[in-house]
C-alpha cells in the first residue's frame, strides 16, 4: 500500500508547490509524472508482485484523500494557468502540462476506482471529479455500456484492430455519450432508477466547474480549465483505446459475445506507473471483478495480454498509428487467434 501512498501524493505535493511557488516546482511536477515515472517503471526491483496476498482497506482513505485534492488542485490550477498569481509564461505552461498529466492519470483513475464503490457517496465523489472535467457522462457510459459491452461492436471505447486513435477518439467521445443516456433512460422507464436523470446531474456539476473557474479567473480561468479538461479526456481515451485495442469476444452459437475473460483487455503490470494509476494497467482483473478494491488486482501473464511498454509510454505511441500498428497489430491478432 506504501508505494501507492508514496506515488500518488509525490505527485500532488509536487503540484501544490507549483500553484503557491512555481518556478522549479512546475518542472520537477512534469519531470516526476514523465521522465521520473518512465526510468523508475525500467527499475525491475519495484515491481508490484503478480499476485498480491491481500487487500488493503487504506486503499479507500487513499482515494478519498485524492479525490478531494482533486478539486483545489484543478480550479486553483487553472487560475494560475489563466494568470492569477505571479508566475511567469514558462512557468504556467509548464503548470499546465504537469496538471493535465495528473488528471488524466491520477484523477481519473482515482474517480474510476470511485464509481464502482459500492458506497453511494465515494459514487458521488468520483462523479463529481468527472463532471469537474467536463466529462461527466463517462460515469454511466463506463458502468452502463463498457462493463457490459466491453471488447465488442456495441462499445463505442473498444477500438477494433485496424482503427487508429484519431478515428477512434471523436466515436467514442460522441458514441459513449449516446450509449449512457439511452442506457440511462431505458433504466428510467423500466422504473428500475429514482431521482433526477444523471445527465442532468453532469450537466450541473460541469456548469459548476467552469463557473468556478470563471470567478477565480475571467474568462481565461475558463478557457483554461476547458484546455485541461480536454487534455484529461484525450487521456482517458487513450487509456480505453490501448487497454482494449483490437481485442473481441467471440460469437456463441446463440449470437451473444461470449463472457468477458482476462484475453480481452491489455495490460501493464510496470511497478510505479501502475501506482501512480492505483493499478488502472492491471484491466483484466478489473474487468472480471469491477468490485476489487485497485490494491488487490491480479496479474496472470500467461492468460492476460501484457503490453510491451507501460501504459503512459503505449498512450505516447497511439499518438503516431504508423508506430502504434506495427508494434500492435500482429500481437493483437495473435491473441484473437488463441
Amino acid at each position: 500500500m506504501a508505494r501507492f501512498v508514496i506515488a500518488t501524493s509525490g505527485m500532488v505535493a509536487l503540484l501544490a508547490l507549483a500553484l503557491v511557488a512555481g518556478g522549479v516546482f512546475a518542472w520537477l511536477a512534469l519531470l516526476y509524472i514523465t521522465v521520473v515515472t518512465y526510468v523508475l517503471d525500467r527499475i525491475a526491483a519495484l515491481a508490484a508482485p503478480d499476485h498480491p496476498e491481500r487487500e488493503f482497506p487504506a486503499g479507500e482513505r487513499l482515494s478519498v484523500a485524492l479525490g478531494l485534492a482533486h478539486f483545489p488542485l484543478l480550479h486553483a490550477g487553472a487560475a494560475v494557468v489563466a494568470g492569477a498569481g505571479d508566475h511567469g509564461a514558462a512557468t504556467r505552461g509548464v503548470l499546465f502540462f504537469a496538471l493535465a498529466l495528473f488528471l488524466g492519470q491520477v484523477s481519473n483513475s482515482n474517480a474510476h476506482e470511485l464509481i464502482h464503490r459500492s458506497d453511494r457517496w465515494l459514487r458521488r465523489l468520483g462523479m463529481a471529479v468527472y463532471a469537474s472535467m467536463l466529462f461527466g457522462h463517462h460515469v454511466s457510459a463506463h458502468l452502463r455500456v463498457h462493463h457490459v459491452h466491453a471488447a465488442t461492436a456495441r462499445d463505442p471505447n473498444s477500438a477494433p484492430l485496424g482503427r487508429s486513435f484519431w478515428a477512434f477518439a471523436p466515436r467514442a467521445w460522441i458514441g459513449s455519450f449516446r450509449a449512457g443516456l439511452r442506457a440511462e433512460t431505458a433504466l428510467r422507464r423500466r422504473g428500475r432508477a429514482r431521482g433526477m436523470h444523471p445527465y442532468l446531474v453532469y450537466a450541473l456539476g460541469s456548469a459548476a466547474s467552469l463557473a468556478l473557474a470563471g470567478a477565480l479567473a475571467g474568462w481565461a480561468g475558463l478557457a483554461a480549465l476547458l484546455g485541461l479538461a480536454l487534455y484529461a479526456q484525450a487521456q482517458l481515451l487513450l487509456s480505453d483505446y490501448v487497454q482494449h485495442y483490437g481485442l473481441r469476444r467471440r460469437l456463441r452459437a446463440d449470437g451473444r459475445p461470449e463472457p468477458v475473460g482476462p484475453q480481452h483487455s491489455w495490460n501493464a503490470p510496470r511497478g510505479f506507473s501502475s501506482a501512480l494509476m492505483l493499478n488502472a494497467p492491471r484491466h483484466s482483473d478489473h474487468h472480471a471483478h469491477p468490485g476489487r478494491p485497485y490494491p488487490g488486482l491480479d496479474i496472470d501473464r500467461a492468460a492476460m495480454p501484457i503490453l510491451p511498454q507501460s501504459l503512459p509510454v503505449m498512450a505516447v505511441l497511439a499518438l503516431v498509428p504508423p508506430a502504434w500498428h506495427r508494434l500492435m497489430d500482429r500481437r493483437a491478432a495473435r491473441w484473437q487467434a488463441r
